[in-house]
């Protein structure tokens, strides 16, 4: 299947980077820019460097390789977890784990590396932060009400959170209108695309834009449902062992719950969202369930319209696949 001279499975950590060759084995460098250059000048021609997607780590070598002209590929770590675990393998090592990438790469099609564009790039910064602001953000909330339950809170502690609070929100609105400024100049037609679904929102839409690189990660409606977290999974074996089935919450948790709070929205606006929630509460399930089912109708709508280019239609959506 590996049409390359040879490949290569890179696990990358905050100080060195292990490599895994099918042909010349293991090797190990500085991940900095030294480390970079020697691992390029030591790369046969025609390769093929898989590495897995671990947030900063893996982006410095990613990109240096691709301006390299080297052909790169970043898998999700969930396929190597998975690869890992169906092989039953008891050892795990820095040394195992680039073994383990470069033989995923020899078996699978792995997806090819593309360079981000200066706002890709710093659209997925701003997101990251976003991130951390809004978690603090609840910690000093949960904070806030754990002292008013006291009764008689320390005026110096509560102001202080007051303030940290306010701050925060200072800080997550600055951050919200950059985002929707940057996405405007590189993705206004898919901004606008999305907005036209029945129960999406500004901020979901832009969330799933910086997030999915514009759709241009997935090739399938399902893998990026996967990637999300909100496909269904079964627990049951033969006759003896049955159990609910529940979502995956393996993927991104920010986006997961914003589709899930668009869906209150969907099952009064979207039509195809609205009777597929009537369908499953009639057949006696949650209406947690129904809200679940109806978030991951609204992903694969949002999909449908971004590679379809169309604008939501009721008629068109409405068949799209349940």
């Amino acid at each position: 299947m590996n049409k390359y001279k040879e490949t290569f499975g890179v696990d990358i950590s905050k100080d060195v980077f292990d490599v895994f060759g099918n042909l010349t084995g293991h090797n190990q460098y500085k991940n900095d820019e030294s480390g970079f250059v020697k691992f390029l000048k030591e790369l046969p021609k025609d390769s093929l460097v898989v590495m897995e997607a671990t947030g900063y780590y893996h982006y410095r070598l990613a990109q240096f390789l691709y301006t390299s002209k080297i052909v790169v590929s970043v898998v999700n770590p969930l396929s190597i977890k998975r690869f890992i675990q169906m092989k039953l393998a008891k050892v795990k090592t820095d040394k195992s784990d680039a073994k383990a990438i470069c033989d995923y790469a020899l078996i699978n099609e792995v997806p090819i590396y593309n360079a981000l564009t200066n706002v890709q790039s710093e659209c997925l910064q701003l997101f990251r932060l976003l991130d951390v602001y809004l978690k603090h953000r609840t910690a000093t909330k949960n904070k806030i009400h754990g002292e008013e339950t006291l009764g008689i809170p320390s005026k110096y502690v509560y102001r202080s959170l007051k303030r940290n609070k306010k701050h925060l929100d200072k800080e997550v609105l600055a951050i919200e209108l950059k985002l929707l400024s940057l996405i405007k100049q590189d993705q206004q037609e898919q901004l606008t695309l999305l907005r036209s679904v029945p129960g999406i929102g500004q901020k979901t839409a832009l969330f799933l834009i910086v997030i999915t690189d514009g759709f241009s990660k997935f090739e399938h409606a399902a893998q990026l449902c996967s990637y999300v977290g909100i496909t269904p999974t079964i627990r049951e074996s033969g006759s003896s062992v049955k159990g609910r089935s529940r979502i995956s919450k393996v993927g991104n948790r920010k986006l997961r719950n914003l589709l899930f709070l668009c869906s209150f929205n969907a099952c009064k606006h979207n039509k195809a969202c609205r009777e597929l929630y009537e369908r499953i509460v009639n057949k006696g399930k949650s209406k947690k369930v129904a809200l679940i089912a109806v978030a991951n109708k609204l992903l694969k709508q949002c999909f449908a319209i971004a590679k379809s280019g169309r604008p939501y239609d009721e008629t068109y959506v409405s068949v799209l696949p349940r």
